[in-house]
């Protein structure tokens, strides 16, 4: 069976795919105004920080995701009731080198730069 056919099989089976070998990088642009609308003002900046975990939990499938300190101060940054619109994250899913770890991945988030959010897509960054 080609590799598509065997990854089939293996989900008919019920095995889960193993994403250890999965260390991968890429681009999204979070919009947090739908994600915030209609929350109470002194909740949105800590609401704001959890809906980019919640994002990039779902977009990498690790439950285990770290906030870079610049991506968080950027967050913050206009206070705790005027959250930007949109930010564009990095999310790169690494290997956790802790022994005692319960998951072998981790998703790290950065803030990445730009001028303007129009036409940047989802982007794939090779390392």
């Amino acid at each position: 069976p080609t590799c598509g056919q065997r990854e089939a099989i293996a989900m008919v089976k019920g095995e889960k795919k193993s994403r250890v070998n999965d260390i991968v990088t890429r681009e999204y642009t979070v919009n947090l105004h739908k994600r915030l609308l209609g929350k109470q003002f002194k909740k949105r900046a800590p609401r704001a920080v959890s809906e980019v975990k919640k994002f990039a939990q779902k977009a990498m499938g690790t439950t285990d995701v770290r906030i870079d300190q610049r991506l968080n101060k950027h967050l913050w940054s206009r206070g705790v009731k005027n959250v930007p619109v949109r930010v564009r994250v990095r999310l790169a899913r690494k290997r956790n080198d802790d022994e005692d770890a319960k998951e072998k991945l981790y998703t790290m988030c950065t803030l990445v730069d730009v001028d303007t959010f129009k036409g940047v897509g989802t982007q794939v960054i090779q390392e």
